[in-house]
């Protein structure tokens, strides 16, 4: 296995412990989890280790393109693996999100009905012999989601130093662009997928 796939792998194996990080009842086992503060906003320490391996994360998806196209390593393991590594890490974080009450529950299912949905488009296109690359509004998908992640994990700093909700509607831009870009993946394959044979 060369290294571009070692590094998504890495990201693979990073989400259930960030995951388990989250998750973790410290309290029931008297381990106290601080946190500071920046003006009137806190900020627990256990959100910056999550951003931090959210961060380290997010950067194994760019490490592992650029070396495998600098080197020639690309592979179909590759292409198989990096996009559901990318899907996992953003899609698990929103999930949790959810989970603790700080996003509504309508967005992460549209993101993830979205993600569904193209999945299966680029299928049937594949079966048909047509490659779907990801295209602007998808890459524009994918970094306003991992905006939004940050601002999550930091409660909105520096924005709610100034009471600017950013976080909040950078959930519903980020909804938004999933929805749009969802339906220009639908466009791009309306022939194959409404031929009737």
């Amino acid at each position: 296995m060369n290294l571009p796939n070692r590094l998504t792998l890495l990201r693979i194996v990073m989400i259930p412990l960030i995951v388990l990080i989250v998750l973790f009842p410290f309290a029931q086992f008297n381990i106290y989890i601080g946190h500071f503060s920046i003006e009137h906003i806190d900020l627990s320490y256990r959100n910056v280790v999550i951003l931090v391996l959210f961060a380290m994360a997010s950067f194994t998806d760019f490490l592992d393109g650029y070396i495998a196209r600098k080197h020639n390593l690309v592979t179909s393991l590759g292409k198989f693996l990096d996009p559901i590594a990318d899907k996992l890490l953003v899609n698990t974080m929103f999930i949790v999100f959810a989970w603790q009450g700080i996003i509504p529950v309508v967005a992460v299912l549209v993101m993830l009905w979205r993600d569904t949905a193209v999945d299966a488009i680029r299928m049937i296109a594949s079966q048909k012999g047509r490659v779907m690359a990801a295209g602007y509004l998808g890459k524009v998908k994918t970094v306003a989601q991992m905006v939004t992640i940050i601002l999550i994990l930091l409660n909105n700093l520096p924005f709610e130093l100034y009471s600017l909700p950013v976080s909040d509607l950078m959930v519903w831009f980020s909804t938004f662009i999933s929805l749009i870009s969802g339906i220009s993946y639908f466009l791009q394959a309306k022939d194959i997928l409404l031929e009737s044979k």
